[in-house]
């Protein structure tokens, strides 16, 4: 039988497994809204249902991890995982508050991109997480580590394109200051995921 990094006695796998699937739920719900446009009180629910649930798993981890003696990784890879693959979830839903809050209800095709590239780069993300529980996966792992870095480098030329065109074309001062704070929201998803890549590769790297 082959080392796993995620031993049998312990439940961090299938921890990190739950919570990182409430991030693609919640980023292909994501794109979802951005070509409708239905960023109501419905929309906010749902996105914040995901949220709680992924905070639940991320406590469960750090719960886990105090009352463990030994654990399968270093103690603050495994509270760095649980953190940072929170935060995604938490970006995406203070963007779709803040599409309600500022009445926003146009599609947008800037954010359309956006939020195909921030699919991508989560069920990444996924991919990286559910394949650390085995050395023999070391080239998945690497593999969705780099199309994370590709596709933040894709964000933050979005990014920069979006709010060029916006300053040239959009002629009210607050729609420029509603949507520079979205895009530059949507970049923000996208160095989340690749921050989370850098802790997966760290804990790689340490049991390879």
């Amino acid at each position: 039988m082959g080392f796993s990094f995620f031993p049998k006695e312990f439940s961090f796998f299938k921890l990190f497994n739950e919570q990182v699937g409430y991030a693609v739920e919640a980023a292909g719900y994501f794109k979802e809204l951005t070509k409708t446009g239905a960023f109501d009180e419905a929309a906010l629910d749902k996105i914040h249902h995901l949220e709680q649930l992924s905070d639940n798993a991320a406590h469960e981890i750090i719960d886990q991890l105090n009352k463990s003696f030994i654990t399968p990784f270093d103690r603050e890879d495994i509270h760095a995982l649980a953190i940072e693959t929170d935060d995604i979830i938490d970006i995406l839903n203070a963007i779709v508050n803040r599409l309600n809050v500022y009445k926003i209800t146009k599609v947008d095709k800037g954010l359309i991109r956006f939020a195909e590239v921030i699919e991508e780069s989560v069920k990444a993300v996924a991919t990286a997480v559910k394949c650390l529980d085995h050395k023999k996966n070391s080239k998945l792992v690497n593999a969705a580590c780099v199309e994370i870095n590709r596709l933040e480098n894709i964000g933050d030329d979005l990014r920069d394109k979006l709010i060029g065109e916006l300053f040239e074309n959009e002629k009210d001062p607050i729609e420029v200051i509603k949507w520079k704070d979205i895009y530059q929201d949507a970049e923000t998803v996208l160095d989340i995921c690749e921050d989370v890549s850098h802790i997966v590769d760290s804990i790689l790297v340490k049991h390879s």
